[in-house]
This record gives structure tokens, C-alpha cells and sequence, in this order.
């Protein structure tokens, strides 16, 4: 597991193996993701670096808008997607070019329908991607896109779910479910973002942000909501199901009741031995039996930005 606060990277080897440490330290650092035992993060200059166990390479990716989230499409070596403002997606391999957009996301019909309420450009918000090849873009505001061959060739998805989607996951025990916590909630779909389920009841269609689900259990799911984006006090909550969204209890043994800030995007992960993280402000809370015993793991120096656990 590995988090990103201010502009470090912390790094931790397993659940109870000790404080977190400062793996990677560069002012600008904006996204961060893990993928086996590769570790990348991108900063506002455009600079791409590759934490592997014993070395750092060094990328530059030229691309100019602000990177809003990444993720490695293969393992052995460096092939990235890169998420951005203005709704762009490139990809990036080691091979000493600039990244490339990628011409079947810029070309699709429904672009001209992204936008955000408040009139600032679209973004894609997040990626996810499973082990067979397809990988789902969060476009906020704007549904999911999805590739069945690693990133070049897109599609949208059956648009039945909440088009405010605020992060989209996979696991790796179905390949072919598909999860989104959106402002109405979390959506489920069984066959790779065709069809759709509402899987909001018990939430009360509250306003959702961050979603992880089991990498060995396609039914145990963890989603935050909240009453809205905005507000001095929005009753952040963290929910959990065991029956794929079906029912929801609200996770408070050894966590915050509710939180007055959102628990947002990437703020909830879960691990490859199915420990739960989770961010709090500068809080680290780590939920052990598959995310329903917390407690209070550590604090960092500044807030949490993101977490990421890599599969």
C-alpha cells in the first residue's frame, strides 16, 4: 500500500509492518498509482517517475494539461494511461517519446455532452482496469468509457446509470463486474458496464465519492457518501456490503462515524491480502476481516491525497 500526502510518497510493506516511510519526495506530485511491485507518480511539470524495488527511472511525459489519474497498463515495463483535465487520455511508453493521445477517445460522438456544473472542463477523474484487458475512464461529468484491448479502442458504456460518476473499480475475483459510486449512489453492472443496477437503497441515494471492492471477493464492496459536495459539514460516512451493494451497514468499529469533509476519490482501497485502507484528512485507518474491524493506523504529516494498493 502506498499514499500519497503533500509531495511524498509513503510506502507500506503490509498491515502491521510498522509507520509508514517516505519512499519518493518531489514538490508538484499530483497523481500516484501502484502496480505489483512498480510504484509510478506523475507531478504538475509533466515528469513521470517508475518506483521499482530497486531503482527509479525517470519519464517525461510532455503532457500539458493536469494529470487527474493514471495507471500502468502492463507490468514488465512502462506502459501508461494518463487521465487528465479536459477529459484527454494518453498513453505513455518507455521508448523516449512524448505520450500520445489517443485518437478513438478524442473521436468519440458523446465528448460534446461532458461538462461539469460549475462550466470548467470535463476530466477523465479515474481509471480502472482488470487483468484480461478492458479498462473503464470516469469522466466527470460524463458516464464511463470502456476499452476491451488495454486503452485503444473506447466506447461508452449503456448510459443507465448516474452520469456524475465520481470514481469507477474492478476487482480481480470478476473480471466482468464493474462498480461506480456516483451523486446518487453506487451503480454495479455483471457484464462489463452493459446493463446497470442501482445499488443505492440502503444509502438513501446519498451523494457518493470513493468505492474499492474486494480483490478476491466481488461481493464485499466499501463506498463512501455524503449529503452533498459542498457544505461546512456534508456527515461523511464509509459504508460496506457483503452482497454486492443488495445492503449496506455503515462502518463505524474503529472508524469516524461521520466526517465533516467528503471522503473522496481514492480515498478508500482495499489490499491483495483484503485489508481495507482508508484517508481521513491526515488519519490513516486500516480495517482488517475484509474491512469490518478499523482502527486508527497512523497519522501523516499533511492531508492524505490519495491511496492506492496495487494488484
Amino acid at each position: 500500500m502506498h499514499f500519497l500526502a503533500g509531495s511524498t510518497v509513503y510506502g507500506l510493506a503490509e498491515a502491521g509492518g510498522g509507520l509508514p516511510s517516505a519512499r519518493y519526495q518531489y514538490d508538484g506530485l499530483l497523481q500516484v498509482a501502484e502496480w505489483g511491485q512498480q510504484v509510478i507518480a506523475a507531478s504538475e511539470d509533466g515528469g513521470i517517475v517508475i518506483l521499482g524495488p530497486n531503482e527509479h527511472r525517470h519519464l517525461i511525459s510532455g503532457v500539458p494539461e493536469r494529470v487527474e489519474c493514471l495507471i500502468p497498463t502492463r507490468e514488465d515495463h512502462a506502459d501508461l494511461l494518463i487521465g487528465t483535465e479536459g477529459a484527454h487520455l494518453y498513453r505513455l511508453r518507455e521508448d523516449g517519446d512524448p505520450a500520445q493521445r489517443i485518437e478513438s477517445f478524442e473521436q468519440l460522438p458523446c465528448r460534446d455532452q461532458w461538462r461539469t456544473p460549475w462550466g470548467a472542463p470535463p476530466s477523465v477523474r479515474s481509471l480502472a482496469q482488470t487483468s484480461d484487458g478492458w479498462v473503464y475512464a470516469d469522466i466527470h461529468v460524463g458516464s464511463i468509457m470502456r476499452s476491451y484491448d488495454n486503452g485503444t479502442t473506447w466506447e461508452p458504456v449503456t448510459p443507465t446509470l448516474n452520469e456524475d460518476v465520481h470514481q469507477v473499480a474492478v476487482t480481480t475475483a470478476a473480471h466482468d463486474h464493474v462498480y461506480a459510486n456516483t451523486a446518487r449512489g453506487v451503480y454495479i453492472s455483471g457484464d462489463r458496464g452493459t446493463t446497470w443496477q442501482h445499488r443505492a437503497a440502503d444509502l438513501q441515494e446519498r451523494y457518493g465519492r470513493a468505492i474499492a471492492v474486494h480483490p478476491n471477493n466481488p461481493s464485499v464492496i466499501l463506498a463512501s457518501v455524503s449529503n452533498g459536495p459542498h457544505g461546512d459539514d456534508v456527515h461523511g460516512q464509509l459504508y460496506r456490503s457483503e452482497d454486492g451493494g443488495r445492503t449496506w451497514q455503515h462502518v463505524r468499529n474503529g472508524f469516524p462515524e461521520s466526517t465533516r469533509r467528503n471522503i473522496n476519490t481514492f480515498h478508500v482501497a482495499f489490499a491483495q491480502d483484503g485489508t481495507a485502507w482508508a484517508a481521513v484528512g491526515r488519519d490513516l485507518f486500516a480495517g482488517s476481516r475484509d474491512g469490518t474491524e478499523w482502527s486508527h493506523y497512523g497519522e501523516a504529516p499533511c492531508e492524505i491525497r490519495i491511496i492506492t494498493c496495487g494488484l
